[in-house]
């Protein structure tokens, strides 16, 4: 493989000798020719003389694209060959980091466009080196460069800071492709992460595209972060209703539901007495992909276990005395 590049840049080489080799002998014989006829057609009339002050004209510039041909020549070879090999080698040391990056676990997105990233770098480099070999000042281009390249970053400051948080993203991976997260305001499951943007699909199935720089700015919520989660219920009961038996009724009902996890072990206690209940906490551990299933169904049997045990739910109410004062 190595040799069949190696072929190919010494063909592109002896091209590019031939082609200089063959430029500079016609420019000499285009001069020798032109000169000759100059002189066979001196003292001729006033077309014939115009004629020859324009055949004069190309010869000078002829000439001079003669003399820097001669001057420049090598230079133009050692161009040639430093852009040929310039970019092969642009090309294997961005080939070669980006498998790097592949095998220290980057993200495919994020390799891909470091890659290019590398590439056109060095591939700038070698334009540069190659145009310096050539006679033209690169102190002035590379200042014109940098000069347009600060202009470039100023006017996609927001472009930039998006992508830097991408980046961020795809390397520390505060969440991950399937995840349900709140990030940058709005909530939903992780569609795609890109350089620029995230895209979630909400629970009622809308695409959202969030810029990472929103993302990074704020508060990230990564429910599926853990594989457990506890579910937390308060449930509130009457003054007048024994707190015994309706704490055996919800460790009895948490018992009897499998999915809930034994370790940690599930809670039942009196939170707090309210102005108008006696408010009761319900807090057991289960995978986080039951939360939901589980969370809906204790509180249906929660409900439905109280009604015919008799206990209650009080509802917020007020006592209104009415007093009435008899008439004078």
């Amino acid at each position: 493989m190595i040799m069949k590049k190696m072929m190919k840049i010494v063909g592109i080489g002896a091209v590019a000798l031939f082609f200089c080799c063959t430029m500079a002998v016609s420019v000499y014989a285009a001069g020798d020719t032109t000169a000759d006829q100059g002189a066979q057609e001196k003292g001729a009339g006033q077309v014939v003389a115009q004629d020859a002050l324009d055949l004069d004209k190309s010869v000078d510039y002829l000439q001079i694209g003669k003399d820097w041909l001669i001057a420049n020549g090598p230079g133009v070879l050692v161009a040639i060959v430093i852009l040929v090999l310039g970019r092969w080698l642009a090309m294997w040391l961005a080939a070669l980091g980006r498998k790097a990056m592949v095998r220290g676990g980057v993200d495919e997105t994020l390799s891909r466009f470091l890659g290019k990233l590398i590439y056109y770098g060095l591939l700038t480099a070698v334009v540069i080196a190659a145009a310096d070999q050539i006679g033209i000042k690169t102190t002035s281009f590379i200042a014109i460069l940098g000069a347009a390249g600060l202009a470039i970053g100023l006017a996609l400051k927001d472009s930039l800071a998006n992508f830097a948080s991408g980046v961020m993203l795809i390397l520390f991976r505060p969440f991950k492709v399937g995840d349900y997260v709140t990030a940058g305001g709005v909530s939903g499951t992780v569609q795609q992460i890109d350089i620029f943007s995230t895209i979630l699909l909400t629970v009622d199935n809308q695409k959202i595209i969030v810029p990472n720089s929103g993302i990074t700015s704020g508060v990230i919520t990564n429910v599926n972060a853990e594989s457990t989660r506890r579910i937390d219920l308060t449930v509130a009961i009457g003054y007048d209703d024994d707190i015994r038996k309706a704490k055996n009724s919800l460790e009895d009902l948490v018992r009897a539901d499998k999915r809930i996890l034994e370790d940690p072990a599930p809670t039942v206690a009196v939170s707090e007495l309210a102005d108008s209940s006696v408010n009761l906490i319900v807090r057991p551990w289960v995978q986080t992909g039951d939360y939901w299933g589980v969370r809906l169904d204790l509180i249906e049997k929660i409900k439905l276990t109280f009604d015919e045990q008799g206990i209650s739910f009080p509802y917020p109410q007020q006592d209104v005395h009415m007093y009435q004062k008899a008439a004078e």
